[in-house]
């Protein structure tokens, strides 16, 4: 057993919380274990739920499109959540759920250690950056903590409105660009420490 599938049997076992006592099964996530890209949504939805798997629903369907569109498919990435067990009736998280489920992220950046780290969304992009609105980052690729970030909206969004659908479309298209971008730096990246003023820069 790998530490990532150790990590997964700990989630699906959790009591840390309530949700606990209303959830069908805890999703952990899925992908691959040495992933470059990291994807990290809100929760899970009902249809999570049923069956322990991230992003299996209608925004699910939506995130396969759009990994299509730049040549990725579930297995070259890693898709998890903020929080690892349902809501009830996809009510946001409240914040006791989201720190019982934070240790479990931590781990999961920890042991996959992505390149790069798409946040899906408004309650994923505040997990990491939460004086930040989505409608005034998205699109941006950041650094912050010897990480970096790449923010797009969530795509249930674009099932409540579809003039967001084209927009995400437009914003998963850089993805591949942020990547290059990074695998050209990393070297000068590894040699220079990076200031406290530019750790949370804007790369583009």
């Amino acid at each position: 057993m790998t530490e990532l599938e150790a990590l997964n049997t700990k989630i699906i076992t959790c009591e840390s919380c309530g949700l606990c006592k209303t959830r069908t099964n805890a999703v952990p996530g899925e992908g691959a274990e040495n992933a470059e890209i990291m994807f990290v949504g809100e929760g899970p939805g009902y249809h999570e739920d049923q069956q322990g798997r991230p992003f299996i629903g209608a925004a699910g369907k939506f995130l396969d499109e759009l990994l299509g569109s730049i040549n990725l498919t579930r297995s070259d990435v890693y898709i998890c959540n903020v929080v690892k067990c349902r809501p009830p009736s996809n009510r946001d998280p409240i914040p006791e759920e989201v720190d019982a489920c934070r240790p479990f992220l931590l781990r999961q950046i920890e042991l996959i250690d992505p390149r790069l780290i798409v946040t899906l969304g408004r309650f994923s992009l505040s997990w990491f950056f939460p004086r930040d609105s989505i409608g005034k980052v998205r699109g941006s690729l950041r650094q912050m903590g010897g990480r970096h970030y790449y923010h797009v909206y969530h795509p249930a969004a674009a099932l409540h409105n579809g003039s967001l659908r084209q927009v995400i479309l437009d914003d998963f298209a850089k993805i591949p660009l942020a990547l290059e971008k990074l695998r050209e730096s990393e070297p000068v990246e590894a040699a220079v420490a990076v200031s406290p003023s530019v750790e949370q820069g804007r790369l583009f």
